[in-house]
């Protein structure tokens, strides 16, 4: 362990303290301490602020999930670099076990029996032992496992290197993009300050965080910039540029251009690649040479560089309305630009309700429970300016419960959310949200659905059937009159999980003649669907609803990065259904 942690080490580390728990011993009690530690840790992981930086400014109980006890021992952990209980309660496991559980679809016990089967027990070069002897034929001969699961633990193995060291993702880049820009702002000498690249752009994942600073004195900005606060590490300095290592291990790096130029800049650094390259040949055509500093004109004798302080001028000089950095991806907004046909994107204001929550409230979940009851939801709906909202809970779990106590389960919500009252929101309505199983049945008895307003239907399990298996099971999953909405459609996790195969000719045409929702997922690592199945949607006039998949209060921010997606998909306001007025909204369920 080291002092400096990142998010996902400590949700790592959590984990393996509560798989360390799970094989030590049964009971009420340490079922509730393996519970509270993968609470924790989800939680961790899912957070855009890093959690050393929380703990230094007094706020660690700002993050769900994390009670007193764990709240102590990663206290310990920040100050000395180790956790004397954790130890205590790992050192008589083997540790390649923990490095077992990096691999998707391998859990504790699993983990712990390769370890005394294969004769695995140190870290080192543990991953490189299991796939040699699974190539071997060793873990199909261990009791419980077979063939199947040795070449499911080979294929995850493979996943595992090819992902390789994993980008960061949108909002965790945001996070810190953010922070730094009102660190910058704070000196008078940054006139304004702007992220750069990918991140301006919005991709879903993001490699260093780039930020440009217009100022006629960089001298001043590079020594400020320097003297950030979460600053791990000082990698280079210039005039006009300097680099850092902050919180989490990401690198920051910086340019200063005087504000004359700085539009010019912005334009250039702002990409992506592609979109730079068409719009060099578009200059060119017309006699024209662009750079980060201006615009010249080459058929003339010693060309004078032409100078702008914005993006919207820059463009304005080669004939072109100004393009929003998510378009800038070559995919025909160039030309959309000079013929003055640029969607009217999608903006967060827009948005009026939030369809994908999941709440505190009990319903034997086949997955995992929100942190906040349906007061404390509504409350923060009504202060993002909210006109409805719909809680669409996982469906209670097909194994040791039955029929009768599902529906009595349902019963219960159903009151419950009838009995909620707020000033602001208009209609709160009664979803859930149903696992579309293997053979394309919804995970949920007939009599239930009656009980709901809605159903978001979703894939969770079996991701590798083939693309003609996938597609006929969502089809029919989606059938049902009250699914309306398939939800975070790909079932991808960014830097975890390749979405399934679908046949989306055939989505969509289901779709647009059925009138099904196509969610825009906007969980931080599923943005789900993707920006270019966005696009194809919105070619075909297929209607979308942005949701965050909320499990906890601040998860509902999350809503930005969501319609973020939809703006790289060129989606407008009146592709998206959450954006109309709740008297238009009901009429759709």
């Amino acid at each position: 362990m080291h002092k400096n942690m990142t998010n996902l080490e400590i949700a790592e580390l959590l984990r393996s303290v509560a798989a360390a728990y799970e094989l030590k011993g049964k009971g009420p009690f340490n079922r509730f301490k393996i519970g509270a530690y993968q609470k924790a840790a989800d939680s961790i992981e899912h957070s855009t602020m890093e959690l050393k930086d929380l703990w230094e400014e007094g706020k660690l109980d700002q993050v769900p999930g994390i009670g007193s006890a764990i709240a102590k021992y990663l206290g310990e952990l920040f100050k000395t670099g180790k956790v004397r209980h954790f130890h205590s309660v790992m050192q008589d496991l083997p540790s390649a076990m923990f490095t077992f559980m990096q691999v998707p679809g391998i859990g504790a016990k699993i983990a712990y029996k390769l370890c005394q089967e294969l004769k695995i027990h140190e870290e080192k070069d543990a991953l490189k032992r299991l796939e040699e002897l699974a190539k071997l034929g060793k873990i199909r001969e261990i009791e419980g496992l077979g063939t199947e699961s040795e070449a499911g633990i080979l294929r995850n193995l493979q996943e595992l290197k090819e992902r390789g060291a994993a980008r960061m993702l949108l909002p965790v880049a945001s996070s810190i993009a953010d922070d730094i820009l009102v660190w910058l702002k704070k000196t008078p000498a940054v006139l304004r300050a702007d992220p750069l690249g990918s991140l301006r752009r919005h991709v879903a994942t993001v490699g260093d965080v780039d930020i440009s600073v217009a100022s006629d004195k960089p001298r001043e900005v590079i020594e400020h910039f320097k003297n950030y606060p979460k600053k791990v590490r000082l990698i280079e300095a210039g005039p006009h540029t300097s680099s850092i290592l902050v919180t989490g291990g990401a690198q920051v790096d910086l340019m200063v251009q005087p504000p004359v130029s700085y539009g010019a800049l912005l334009a250039h650094f702002t990409g992506s690649k592609h979109h730079n390259i068409a719009l060099r040949e578009f200059a060119l055509r017309r006699g024209l040479s662009l750079s980060e500093y201006g615009i010249k004109k080459l058929r003339t004798h010693n060309p004078e560089l032409k100078t702008y302080r914005t993006e919207d001028e820059f463009y304005r000089e080669l004939g072109l309305d100004w393009i929003e950095p998510e378009l800038r991806e070559d995919t025909g907004e160039i030309e959309a630009s000079y013929h003055h046909k640029l969607p009217k994107l999608v903006k967060l204001e827009d948005i009026k309700g939030d369809f994908h929550l999941h709440s505190s409230f009990s319903i034997h979940t086949s997955h995992d429970e929100g942190l906040h009851n349906f007061a404390e939801m509504v409350k923060k709906a009504e202060s993002l300016g909210y006109e409805y909202l719909g809680f669409s809970e996982h469906n209670p779990s097909q194994s040791g419960t039955t029929k009768n106590e599902v529906l009595t389960l349902l019963k219960r919500k159903k009151e419950a959310i009838e009995k909620l009252k707020s000033a602001k929101i208009h209609h709160i309505f009664n979803g859930l949200e149903v696992d579309i199983t293997p053979n394309g049945k919804l995970a949920l008895p007939n009599e239930a659905v009656d009980l709901l307003d809605y159903m978001i239907v979703s894939v969770h399990s079996s991701f590798r059937l083939s693309k003609s298996e996938q597609t006929k099971r969502v089809l029919a999953g989606l059938s049902h009159p009250k699914a309306k909405i398939f939800g975070h459609p790909t079932g991808r996790r960014l830097n975890k999980r390749e979405g399934i195969e679908l046949d989306w000719e055939k989505i969509f045409a289901f779709c647009e003649e059925h009138k099904k929702l196509l969610e825009i997922n906007s969980w931080y690592d599923r943005l789900d669907l993707p920006d270019n199945l966005v696009r194809e949607a919105v070619k075909r006039g297929i209607k979308m609803i942005i949701n965050t998949d909320s499990h906890q209060l601040d998860h509902m921010e999350l809503m930005r990065y969501g319609v973020f997606v939809a703006r790289r998909g060129w989606a407008e306001k009146d592709d998206i259904v959450n954006t109309l007025p709740y008297i238009e909204f009901k009429e759709i369920f």
